[in-house]
């Protein structure tokens, strides 16, 4: 068969005319559709917190948390500006509530997280039950459930409160499945206890009858004295993860399955002096320090970092961990069920 001879103009002038037909050659971009390995726009970044607070502080003197309905500031990845991502997949954002104040009920297809960063006072509502917010506490906001936040009046105790918002915003996006709807009244009714959720799944035990119709947790506050506990007694009991530490991940109580259908969520602790061995994974992750300090080596990037600071690992790239002379404790979160779900989850471990 003979080798087709043709000059580059000749086939531009080709490809001119397929474009017409809303056509293009596979053979142009076959190595950037299809690359050796994950090649993505996500970068390594931190947002220290110390550097962001008072630009979060001020936001609270700009607009009311009526008016913005969420008064958010998004953390944009620096390789994805304009596009209110952290990873391909995941938004994340620095949420303020302020004594007084209520965040109108709504709902959206898009599942949240809350991981709460500074202050008491603050509350959250899921579909009729609320819980009141702490730091270190984990919070659940289903898919198409109805929510509210609110903020306990100064008087009574309440303090600016902030809190780590993390959706599958840019997934949902790209599925073109994105529905949201506002509720007719500022806050929804409360019809259970705070509490009633934890009491009826987070003890190892559910309701005799209980048939699982959701694919998120039923439990919707996994609070962070608990979490805690169980690293400490880990860390002084059993071997060290020489790449994590001690990790645990957050699971539906019911099922033993992630506690968010497409966002995975962990806390894992550092113990003094630790120095982590390097590895890579395919699901980019977002992580929030809650105590101590220490370094992470992200690719070419070292970043110290502090409590409430928030740094982001892109996809298949090399990470490693360093505690300083106090334990570490990190909050994360990634994509990581739906790549388990289609069988995409690739990782590789440095000896």
């Amino acid at each position: 068969m003979l080798k087709p001879i043709t000059t580059q103009t000749e086939r531009e002038a080709y490809y001119s005319r397929i474009s017409k037909k809303h056509m293009a050659p596979l053979w142009e971009s076959l190595h950037s559709l299809v690359p050796q390995y994950p090649s993505t726009r996500c970068i390594p970044a931190i947002w220290r917190y110390e550097d962001v607070r008072d630009a979060i502080m001020e936001s609270g003197d700009l607009i009311t948390s009526e008016e913005a309905v969420r008064r958010v500031l998004i953390l944009e990845n620096p390789g994805m500006t304009g596009e209110a991502s952290i990873t391909q997949t995941l938004y994340a954002g620095l949420q303020l509530i302020l004594p007084g104040e209520v965040a109108p009920s709504h709902r959206h297809v898009q599942s949240a997280l809350r991981f709460i960063i500074e202050g008491s006072g603050a509350y959250t509502s899921v579909d009729g039950e609320r819980t009141t917010m702490r730091p270190g506490d984990f919070i659940i906001t289903p898919s198409w459930t109805w929510h509210d936040h609110g903020n306990i009046s100064e008087a009574d105790g309440g303090e600016p409160v902030v809190w780590l918002d993390g959706l599958d915003i840019p997934l949902i996006s790209v599925l073109d499945t994105g529905f949201a709807e506002n509720y007719p009244e500022p806050e929804q009714p409360i019809i259970r206890s705070d509490g009633d959720s934890y009491a009826r799944y987070g003890h190892n035990m559910v309701p005799v009858r209980h048939v699982s119709k959701s694919r998120t947790s039923p439990i919707f506050n996994y609070p962070y004295d608990r979490s805690r506990e169980a690293l400490a007694r880990l860390a002084t009991h059993s071997p060290v993860d020489e790449w994590d530490g001690v990790k645990l991940r957050y699971v539906d109580p019911s099922t033993g399955g992630y506690a968010m259908p497409t966002i995975a969520t962990f806390m894992q602790l550092l113990p003094a002096n630790f120095r982590g061995k390097s590895y890579r994974s395919t699901d980019a992750t977002v992580f929030c320090v809650v105590e101590g300090t220490g370094v992470v080596n992200i690719g070419q990037e070292v970043f110290e970092f502090g409590p409430r600071d928030v740094f982001v690992m892109p996809s298949w790239a090399s990470i490693s961990l360093s505690a300083g002379q106090r334990d570490v404790v990190l909050f994360s979160y990634s994509d990581r069920p739906v790549q388990d779900a289609l069988g995409l989850l690739r990782e590789e471990r440095v000896p």
